[in-house]
């Protein structure tokens, strides 16, 4: 998995996008992240006193995945790229037809 800046996440997303129109889909997931990458002590006690919590954002479209780190700080700025993104590039959804239900015949 790559991991990426943030402006080159949402330029490589949209590459996704772009990919997944043809055929396939993309797997969005996002998490909280605390930029540990070893486990916690057994004892209990926290790695990090007072963790800055930052959030973890992964795509993945085929065998392709890329992921970010968001910080605090930005979340706003790219949660405003992302959802502008979104709208560019989820135009193309089918429609899903209902199923019609069936009319009491009597009652």
């Amino acid at each position: 998995m790559v991991l990426l800046r943030n402006e080159e996440f949402l330029v490589e997303l949209s590459k996704l996008f772009q990919k997944a129109r043809a055929a396939g889909s993309v797997t969005m997931t996002m998490k909280r992240y605390d930029g540990r990458t070893i486990p916690q002590p057994r004892d209990g006690t926290p790695a990090v006193k007072n963790p800055q919590y930052k959030c973890l954002v992964r795509a993945q479209s085929g065998s392709k995945k890329i992921s970010t780190v968001i910080e605090q700080t930005e979340v706003e700025v790219f949660s405003t790229a992302y959802s502008n993104l979104l709208k560019t590039s989820v135009n193309g959804l089918k429609r899903l037809k209902k199923p019609k239900k069936k009319a009491l015949a009597t009652q």
